[in-house]
């Protein structure tokens, strides 16, 4: 699965800088080949791979030259409260989160290759990290 993901950030990568270099313009909005598949946009991603270092004010600032961000969030630890690795960026508008998957996807954020992708929802109920419960030991009581 990982390998399709990468497959499919290569070629809008690909396609992206063969339009750049055809049209000669800055910034090209191209659909992707994952839009095409989900079929709809969304204004929200999905930023994997980030250094542990990396705040809000850091990722809020990598992303806002391509829109308004309207809010940056770093997922961490419930248990020790540090970063995950991931996080989420918000635009005001699809458009403009196409602009920055396609700039950002691939590119070195605090020393760190970050993936950037389309952020999926979930289904009511669903639990994060899968559809197995959390295990949790079983602690027996004395009588």
């Amino acid at each position: 699965m990982a390998y399709f993901g990468k497959l499919g950030a290569l070629t809008r990568q690909i396609v992206a800088r063969s339009m750049l270099q055809r049209t000669g313009a800055a910034v090209t909005v191209l659909p992707s080949v994952y839009l095409l598949q989900r079929g709809m946009a969304s204004s929200k991603l999905f930023i994997g791979g980030l250094a542990w270092g990396t705040d809000e004010q850091t990722l809020k600032e990598a992303f806002s030259s391509f829109g308004e961000v309207l809010d940056a969030k770093i997922i961490c630890d419930r248990d020790t409260g540090r970063s995950r690795g991931f996080g989420f960026v918000s635009y005001r508008n699809e458009s403009e989160a196409e602009v920055a998957l396609q700039e950002m996807d691939g590119r070195d954020l605090a020393g760190r290759t970050i993936r950037v992708d389309y952020a999926t929802q979930r289904a009511p109920g669903e639990r994060p990290g899968g559809s197995l419960p959390r295990m949790v030991p079983r602690v027996y009581g004395t009588r």
